[in-house]
This record gives C-alpha cells, sequence and structure tokens, in this order.
C-alpha cells in the first residue's frame, strides 16, 4: 500500500491534480511566505491577547497597537527593564505596545510584517480552487497553493503529505473551522512551518476543542482556540487571539 501511495504522490507532483489517486494538489512547488520579523512570535495580535488558565504557550508573544491590559488571563509579571513581561504559562516573553524601547518599535515592525505575509499569500496563484466545495474532511493535499471563495470547515482528520521543503498555501474567503477532537495529520516528513493558513473572512479561525491543528494561520480578523485544543505553528491575527486552556507552541 505504502509503495502504491507513494507512486501515487509522485505521478500528482508531475501532473497535478491525478484522477484514482486520493490525493488531491501537487504541481509546482510554492515559495514559502515571508513572515518577516513576525515569525518572532508564536502569538501575534493587534487588539489582544486572552487565555482562560491554564495554558501551556512556548515562544513569545505580542500585541500592539494596544497595550499590555490587552494580554488577559496570563497573569503577567512585568521584568524589571519594563521591556517584556512574563508568565508562568508562557515559556518565552510578552511584549505589548506600552513597554519601554525597543518593544514599541519592534511590535510595529512585526504587525506590518505580518500584514505583508498575509497579502503575500492572499496574491499568490491558486493551483487548485474550491476543492470540496469548502469541506475538506478526509482529504489527503499535496503541496501546492488552495483557493476557496468560501468558508473551509475540517470535520474529519485532513492529512498533508509531502516533503520537508513542500509547502502549502490555503487562501480562505471566508471563515475557518475545524471540528472538536479532529486532526491535521502531516506525513512524509511535511513541516508546520510550511504551512500557510490564510483566513480573510469576518468570522476568523474556530479550532474545535481537544483538535490538533499544524501551521501558521494569518487571520484578518479573530483566532479563537477551544479547550485543550494543540496548535503547532504561530496565531498571527489582526484583531485578537483567544485561547481556553490551550497548548501553543512555535515550530
Amino acid at each position: 500500500m505504502k509503495r502504491i501511495l507513494a507512486a501515487c504522490f509522485t505521478l500528482l507532483l508531475l501532473v497535478g491534480l491525478v484522477t484514482g489517486c486520493s490525493i488531491s494538489g501537487g504541481g509546482a512547488n510554492p515559495a514559502p511566505v515571508d513572515l518577516g520579523t513576525a515569525r518572532d512570535y508564536v502569538i501575534l495580535a493587534k487588539s489582544g491577547i486572552d487565555s482562560v488558565p491554564i495554558s501551556v504557550v512556548t515562544g513569545d508573544l505580542g500585541v500592539s497597537p494596544a497595550a499590555a491590559e490587552y494580554i488577559t488571563g496570563f497573569s503577567l509579571v512585568a521584568d524589571a527593564s519594563n521591556v517584556f513581561a512574563t508568565s508562568s504559562q508562557v515559556t518565552g516573553k510578552l511584549f505589548a505596545a506600552d513597554y519601554a524601547a525597543p518593544t514599541p518599535s519592534k511590535l510595529t515592525t512585526a504587525v506590518s510584517d505580518m500584514e505583508t505575509a498575509f497579502s503575500d499569500a492572499a496574491g499568490r496563484a491558486a493551483s487548485v480552487t474550491e476543492l470540496g466545495a469548502g469541506d475538506i474532511s478526509g482529504l489527503t493535499l499535496a503541496r501546492g497553493v488552495y483557493k476557496w471563495g468560501t468558508d473551509l470547515t475540517i470535520q474529519t482528520d485532513v492529512t498533508l503529505w509531502g516533503g520537508p521543503n513542500d509547502v502549502w498555501i490555503f487562501q480562505i474567503a471566508g471563515g475557518l473551522t475545524m471540528a472538536s477532537a479532529k486532526t491535521v495529520v502531516l506525513k512524509g516528513g511535511a513541516r508546520p512551518e510550511n504551512i500557510f493558513w490564510q483566513v480573510a473572512g469576518d468570522a476568523g479561525v474556530a479550532l474545535g476543542a481537544t483538535a490538533h491543528f499544524e501551521g501558521i494561520v494569518l487571520a484578518q480578523t479573530a483566532i479563537n482556540v477551544e479547550n485543550a485544543a494543540v496548535v503547532n505553528g504561530r496565531l498571527l491575527a489582526q484583531t485578537a487571539v483567544n485561547i481556553i486552556g490551550s497548548t501553543v507552541a512555535e515550530p
């Protein structure tokens, strides 16, 4: 079975979408989206970051232009330098726009880079459009640029199958919803830092309780991660990020 699937995948990369294979996508491998200095943060938001304890976050957090008072639920402990704060829930540092220099200017640059990355991801030429009519539940997806003019839902596990240098870019005009207890499965050496979910809709991103999600989210509105969900990637929002007893780790 593994040999059959491997042969199917090889053919897919050569000709794109192959009838009879369980893998969708293919074609040329897109370049990764350049996050600039937004890559320095596992969670970056403009209007606020909220945690319902106890969440577990690995990596730095940043909020700008909002002030530190909009980082809630983390029981912040300000460093003596006032450049950053710490939290028992975070292995890393927390930064806000009203902290001491050079934090404000660094955050301004990071937010600008986040917005540039969002536009970059949105502007890539799509290799696959409207796959599954906005529902990719149960599918296995090869590298490529996928585009939907609708919401995107994940109701059962979805698999991303490719090598360590393969890139996936998902352009979603609506919101992204992942059901509880479902998983984004990586196979073949695929890496979360090469997976980009660009979400433009007002509904934002909703990851269900105990879901396991992989990749970098670039959201124009809010990102909401429900109880005990796990995110291996980055949450970059142009409004707010809310996590409820979740685990978020930078790749």
